[in-house]
C-alpha cells in the first residue's frame, strides 16, 4: 500500500530525501496544469511549476496537517500564481470587448495551412484550447483563479476559499462575477457552446496562424490523445460554457521540470 501524500510529507519533514522525491513526483502534475491554465503558455507554467516545486519543498515543514496535503500544496501554487509576472500572458490579456473583436474577425471557410485532415484535426484542436484558454486571460488573476478552482478544477466553495484565503461568501461572489463573464462571453460568441454563434474552431485556423497566436510547426495543446472539441459535440447539457473547459484532458508536466528540480535539491 502506497503512502498518503500526508504521510510522505511526516516522512520527509523527519528527514527522509525518497518520501520527498515522491512528493514532487506525486504533485507536478496538479501544479503543472493548474499553471497552464492560469498562464496559457506551456513555457511560462514550466518555468512557474519549477518555482513552486521549489517553494513546497523548502516550505514544507510549515504545513501542519490540519488541511488535505494536496489543498495545502493548492494554496502555495495560488499564491505564487495570481502575482507571477508573465510577460507573454500580459501581451495576450485584453478586456472582454477586445476579446470579441478577436472572435469575430477573421472566419475562412477555407484552410490554406492544412494540407490533410490530420493537419486540421490538430489545428482545429489548437484553436480550441488556445482560445478557451485564452478567454481566460480576460479575467484579473484573483478572479481568473477562482474560476478554474471552482468550474474546471471542480473544488467547492469551502475548499476553495481555504486555498485563496478568503472567506467562504468573498470566494461565492468572485465566483458568480467570473461564470457570468465567461458564460455569456462563450454564449454570445463560441459556436461550441451555442450553435447559433457563426463563430467555428475550423474558420478561425488561418487567421490566428497569420496572427501568430498559433503557430503550426510549434502547437501547444494538440498533442492530446483525444481531441476535447470532439466531447463538446456529444454533450447534451445546457451548460456548455463549463464543459468546453472541462473537456480539456489533464496533462503530464514536462519530464524536464523534475529534471531542473534535481539539479536545484538533492533527494539522494
Amino acid at each position: 500500500m502506497k503512502d498518503t501524500l500526508e504521510v510522505l510529507a511526516q516522512k520527509a519533514n523527519a528527514g527522509d530525501r525518497k518520501s520527498l522525491e515522491a512528493i514532487a513526483l506525486n504533485i507536478q502534475d496538479y501544479i503543472y496544469n493548474l499553471s497552464l491554465k492560469m498562464l496559457l503558455y506551456p513555457q511560462d507554467a514550466e518555468d512557474a511549476t519549477q518555482e513552486i516545486l521549489i517553494k513546497v519543498i523548502t516550505h514544507l515543514s510549515t504545513y501542519n496537517h490540519k488541511s488535505k496535503f494536496t489543498t495545502w500544496v493548492y494554496r502555495v501554487a495560488t499564491n505564487y500564481l495570481v502575482t507571477y509576472k508573465s510577460k507573454k500572458a500580459k501581451e495576450f490579456a485584453m478586456p472582454f470587448e477586445e476579446y470579441a473583436k478577436l472572435i469575430d474577425n477573421g472566419h475562412s471557410n477555407m484552410v490554406k495551412y492544412a494540407s490533410n485532415e490530420g493537419e486540421l484535426s490538430l489545428l482545429e484542436e489548437e484553436v480550441k484550447v488556445s482560445c478557451t484558454q485564452g478567454l481566460l486571460l480576460c479575467l484579473n488573476p484573483v478572479d481568473r483563479m477562482v474560476y478554474i478552482l471552482s468550474e474546471i478544477l471542480e473544488f467547492n466553495s469551502v475548499e476553495g476559499s481555504e486555498i485563496m484565503e478568503i472567506t467562504s461568501d468573498n470566494f461565492r461572489k468572485k465566483l458568480s462575477r467570473s461564470r457570468t463573464k465567461i458564460r455569456n462571453f462563450l454564449n454570445n460568441k463560441c459556436g461550441l457552446a451555442n450553435p447559433r454563434n457563426p463563430c467555428r474552431c475550423k474558420k478561425k485556423i488561418d487567421f490566428l496562424i497569420d496572427q501568430k497566436i498559433i503557430n503550426p510547426k510549434d502547437l501547444r495543446f494538440a498533442g492530446f490523445s483525444q481531441r476535447s472539441i470532439d466531447l463538446i459535440g456529444r454533450l447534451d447539457k445546457l451548460e456548455k460554457s463549463i464543459e468546453i473547459y472541462r473537456s480539456v484532458p489533464k496533462v503530464e508536466a514536462p519530464k524536464a521540470i523534475f529534471k531542473k528540480l534535481q539539479q536545484t535539491i538533492t533527494f539522494t
